[in-house]
């Protein structure tokens, strides 16, 4: 067993990204807001009138934590009465990606304990 010299240093698990996954998942309301974008559905009004039991303050809690994120972008319209739409980020499309894996490996976990 040869190493040549080298030394490893303890390997720690992402923070930032495995907080994040964390958060999102941790919010109920999370992968329901990105089916509702899914289906150009942007306006917080819209996705409240469409999901039952999603009130106001907690989708607007759970959004303003998807854009600090930088998964959603939020976009003020300067209009009477004011507009606001959100919309998937490029880093959100690559998030999104990366959740849509972990739920195909919690199937295929599934799948495995149903055999």
């Amino acid at each position: 067993m040869n190493n040549n010299g080298k030394i490893f240093v303890r390997k720690t698990a992402p923070e930032n990204s495995a907080r994040m996954v964390e958060s999102i998942y941790g919010c109920k309301w999370s992968l329901t807001v990105y089916q509702l974008l899914a289906h150009d559905i942007n306006r917080p009004g819209e996705m409240v009138r469409n999901v039952e039991g999603l009130s106001t303050k907690v989708l607007n809690q759970c959004l303003k934590r998807n854009v600090e994120f930088g998964i959603l972008d939020k976009v003020v319209y300067n209009e009477l009465p004011p507009r606001v739409e959100y919309h998937v980020t490029e880093f959100g499309k690559r998030f999104l990606g990366i959740l849509a894996q972990l739920d195909a490996l919690q199937d295929e976990i599934d799948d495995q304990y149903d055999a």
